[in-house]
């Protein structure tokens, strides 16, 4: 083994030895968007600031030709639709944020690369100085996500949405819910065209400030009164909204309320894990826009949210989650498992040169960076793989999981993943026969064979999904119905 790994008790910077990044896994939040109590939902242009500013630094970081930490081998300028795969639902924000992530990430190349010439000898330029197009593979049925008021991102697993009900009953709910009645009350002046007195209170604390915090960014004096949303009284909202939100998302005794986490962790696995198997096929970058109730349900399982307060906060528009799949070895041939690692690292709202990522401790270990099979095996605890796996796990028994459920699949807590992430468990694979591979993105360069394998369990994680096109061939659905919560 060649790393040496060192000790921290919070996050550390980016500062790097002699090492080749081999694979990213990027897990972003949308832009700035009006807002959800206010439909149409639309990414403003503030949002696609944030987006493009993101990508650039990511570009800046892993692609450019003088990239600070390139992914070895990548194109740096002219995109090859191989090394690179994205996916977005079918949603006006979540579409137009990667889209918007994608142009400062492969930007316009100019007139010299972005043309070709033609037999007959004429040399067409393309449009908007060589703007790169970059397919976003759409998910269907993520459709109009932004236009919810409340989307849960267990939506869909039944096990998930009876634990998140649960909190509801809790004293910890109710003692909120009365407590914090004056408060929102005297919000009335601000969301009386929104909400009514009896909506006016702890149970919409997130639709009640999303609505506020938009207002206090776009809105004019002569159409918002300013005065009363105090910056304590904003703390208030964003620090109720927040504890409202992490309580739905992710709770210590009830792991499957976190079963948007536990599907990210599976799709990370799987990128990585192809990595390692078929280096020279497999993307390189991996793009997923998804719901910031994926980043709270992950934060919670992989032990992150004694680290640092913004963890167990809403992700801020634009936050990213980054994986990192890194040697020391040569890279010629390919390095083995055991010289591969893993760093993950965390952003919290827009990734720029001011403010970039740092690295943090998983599973409550002291290091940054951990060999694959230790972050393998971390993340399998809680990842859920497969259909066989979401069907036990959610207790689902219809629809999908009508054949899981007839096959008596043993083991409640199978995950569909083995501890090398390569997505097979005795007890998954037993139950459910599926391949080794966690469900695949519907997107438009996928054939009509694979969407229809793949179609179900594409909004696990907030309608999103992100893997390689090789790799779809392979794969079964993994649950249906899953909501975004962006």
């Amino acid at each position: 083994m060649l790393f040496q790994f060192a000790c921290l008790a919070g996050a550390l910077p980016l500062t790097r030895a002699a090492e080749t990044v081999l694979g990213v896994y990027i897990f972003s939040r949308h832009g700035d968007r009006t807002a959800k109590s206010t439909p149409p939902t639309n990414l403003t242009d503030l949002g696609f600031q944030e987006v493009f500013t993101s990508g650039t630094w990511f570009r800046d970081q892993y692609v450019a030709s003088n990239a600070a930490t390139p992914i070895a081998g990548i194109e740096p300028n002219l995109v090859k639709l191989g090394q690179i795969t994205a996916s977005a639902p079918l949603d006006n924000v979540l579409q137009s944020s990667a889209i918007g992530f994608l142009s400062g990430l492969y930007p316009p190349v100019g007139p010299t690369l972005g043309s070709n010439v033609l037999r007959n000898g004429t040399v067409i330029q393309a449009p908007l100085n060589g703007f790169q197009l970059i397919p976003v593979e759409i998910v269907t049925s993520g459709t109009g996500s932004e236009d919810s008021t409340w989307l849960q991102g267990a939506s869909g697993c039944a096990g998930a949405e009876t634990s998140s009900d649960e909190y509801y009953f809790t004293p910890d709910y109710n003692d909120l819910l009365n407590s914090t009645m004056d408060f929102y009350q005297s919000l009335l002046p601000m969301i009386n065209k929104t909400f009514s007195p009896n909506a006016a209170s702890y149970k919409n604390a997130y639709t009640i400030f999303d609505l506020l915090n938009v207002a206090s960014t776009h809105n004019s004096t002569s159409t918002f009164n300013s005065i009363l949303l105090t910056p304590s009284t904003f703390l208030q909202l964003r620090t109720l909204a927040d504890h409202h939100e992490l309580s739905l998302a992710y709770n210590a005794s009830s792991p499957i309320r976190a079963v948007a986490g536990s599907v990210l962790a599976a799709q990370v696995l799987q990128a990585f894990n192809t990595t390692l198997t078929a280096p020279h096929s497999a993307p390189k970058l991996n793009i997923q826009f998804g719901a910031y109730a994926a980043f709270t349900s992950f934060f919670g399982l992989a032990g992150l949210l004694p680290l640092s307060p913004s963890f167990s906060g809403l992700a801020d528009y634009a936050s990213t989650l980054t994986f990192e799949l890194v040697t020391n070895a040569s890279t010629d041939p390919f390095p083995a498992a055991s010289d591969v690692a893993v760093r993950f690292l965390w952003h919290n709202g827009t990734t720029s040169n001011a403010s970039a990522p740092a690295a943090y401790p998983l599973f409550g270990q002291n290091a940054t960076v951990l060999p694959w099979a230790d972050f393998a095996a971390g993340m399998a605890r809680f990842a859920i793989g497969d259909q066989a796996a979401w069907c036990i796990a959610c207790g689902n028994t219809t629809g999908v999981c009508a054949a899981s459920a007839a096959g008596g699949s043993s083991g409640s807590n199978s995950t569909g993943m083995g501890a090398d992430g390569s997505g097979t468990s005795g007890a998954a694979g037993a139950g459910g026969g599926m391949s080794n591979a966690v469900a695949g993105v519907v997107g438009a360069m996928v054939t009509l064979a694979v969407i229809l394998a793949v179609e179900g369990l594409i909004v696990l994680v907030g309608g999103l999904r992100l893997i390689s096109k090789k790799r779809l061939a392979q794969q079964p659905a993994v649950g249906a119905g899953q909501g975004v919560k962006a």
